[in-house]
């Protein structure tokens, strides 16, 4: 699938591409499972974000397979594995992608690829934001987006811990799924007065931004921390230091080496294979459904992760 140009989700097209290679220190993976997050719809869009590059290019950040063939210098044994990976940014909407061998995760025995795509990203940023806001047992947790990907997790992460989870969603069918999820209470942000129904809170994990996470924000109890980590609305919460400050609460910025993010995506694929989290994934669509795929998550009609089969 080729990013054509920025644009609406039209532009994303099928084509057929000569077959990638393995390089030196590279893997060629057999990819079944696409992973599609929020801002890989901003890119497509042609927003500013983490993303880089200038179309025509394949999109895609996630994938899971099975390693076909290995380039010069790469463990031949890893012919055969069930491997999850980052491409990079780009490369991941298709049958097959080249990608760096040290950056493969091996699926662990007993869980499912298409559940180890699901947790790849979602999994990892979900357990890197929890480890870095050091949440406490008995402490009062909000999760925006709480049906979403990284929100759905959060929610079980949290309950895990000991956490009282506070999940915020928008509309009905998705406080479902936070109920099922084990949401200890569930408001809808679409209605009037949502953060008053919240109640006070110890922590803030603002994936949406905007005035959501600004009303967010103002349930924090005095020594309370809040990340804000997505801006679903279209635009960060813009919490000022000083208005925490004022407020007595801290706005954290988790450090995200290497390091921590391997150990973060590690963890969370031994908790998945054990049965401790389990990712929501709402929605599939074939390969060559991926415009269709951006404009249901752009339109709000997702719950949990969406992904492509190929």
């Amino acid at each position: 699938m080729w990013l054509t140009k920025f644009g609406g989700p039209e532009v994303l097209v099928a084509r057929e591409t000569p077959e990638p290679e393995a390089g030196p220190g590279q893997v060629l993976v057999d990819v079944a499972f696409a992973n599609i997050t929020f801002v890989e719809t901003q890119f497509r869009s042609g927003k500013p974000g983490p993303f880089k590059g200038e179309p025509p290019l394949i999109p895609g950040n996630g994938v899971g397979g099975v390693v076909a063939a290995v380039g010069e210098g790469v463990d031949p044994g890893l012919v055969g594995r069930r491997v999850v990976t980052g491409t990079g940014g780009s490369g991941g909407y298709a049958e097959r992608v080249a990608v760096d061998a040290a950056g493969l995760f091996e699926v662990p025995e007993g869980l499912a690829l298409d559940t180890a795509v699901a947790v790849l990203a979602d999994g990892r940023t979900a357990t890197w934001l929890f480890d870095g806001l050091g949440v406490k047992e008995g402490e009062r947790v909000l999760v925006e987006a709480a049906a979403g990907g990284v929100g759905s997790l959060l929610v079980q992460i949290a309950r895990n811990a000991g956490a009282v989870v506070v999940a915020a969603v928008g509309g009905e069918r998705k406080a479902g799924v936070a109920r099922e999820l084990g949401a200890d209470v569930v408001v809808d942000y679409r209605r009037p007065g949502w953060a008053d129904e919240a109640g006070d809170v110890d922590v803030v994990f603002d994936g949406v931004g905007g005035e959501i996470g600004r009303a967010a924000f103002g349930t924090l109890r005095p020594a309370g921390r809040m990340v804000s980590y997505g801006l679903a609305s279209g635009e960060w919460a813009g919490i000022s230091e000083e208005r925490a400050a004022e407020r007595g609460v801290e706005l954290v910025q988790p450090a995200a080496t290497p390091e921590l993010m391997r150990e973060a995506t590690e963890r969370v694929l031994a908790d998945a294979a054990r049965g401790r989290v389990r990712p929501l994934v709402g929605q599939r669509f074939p390969l060559e459904r991926a415009a269709d795929a951006h404009a249901a998550i752009e339109s709000r009609a997702t719950v949990g992760k969406t992904l492509l089969e190929v």
